[in-house]
């Protein structure tokens, strides 16, 4: 109700976020994704993460900003506007929405670990280029540090994989 009185919601103050990996999996250099959009920074800097199952979990608290119809890509905002792609598989756009289920739509706020997605990894690895999942800082604008956490296994929600300064 204020927010239409007053104007745009105003961000919380925010100096450092921490994600953690939204899949369980070996997380990677995003140099190593076989694609040059991701591994070439073209979308912005950030890990991937080789999956071990399907499912997706909110690397943070957030507000889910998209769910791309096809269901393989879900972009969220962190607290102190922080933007996240996580995009599952690559190539993963061609399958239109084939083994894919998402449990959260535009506009939800979800807490660290909830569940995003669900995938089937099988027919991911059987139609898709890969099954790496970059997960990138799309407003690196923002952000005044990157520490990244690679080359190590992560268990969804719990392994920290970039500790963000604001």
């Amino acid at each position: 109700m204020f927010k239409k009185l007053f104007g745009k919601e105003k961000k919380e103050e925010v100096s450092e976020v921490v994600l953690m990996s939204p899949m369980t999996g070996n997380v990677v250099d995003l140099g190593d994704v076989p694609d040059p959009v991701f591994s070439q920074k073209m979308m912005g800097d950030g890990v991937a993460i080789s999956p071990s199952e399907g499912k997706v979990v909110a690397p943070a608290d957030a507000k889910i900003l998209n769910v791309f119809p096809t269901k393989h890509a879900i972009g969220l905002e962190t607290a102190g506007g922080l933007e996240i792609l996580i995009h599952v598989g690559l190539d993963t756009v061609n399958m239109k929405g084939e083994g894919f289920n998402a449990h959260v739509a535009e506009g939800d706020r979800v807490k660290k670990g909830d569940l995003l997605l669900t995938y089937n990894l099988e027919l991911v690895q059987e139609k898709a280029a890969s099954t790496i999942t970059p997960m990138i800082i799309s407003n690196g604008d923002i952000v005044k540090q990157l520490d990244k956490h690679e080359n190590v296994q992560a268990t969804a929600g719990e392994t920290p994989v970039m500790t963000v300064k604001l």
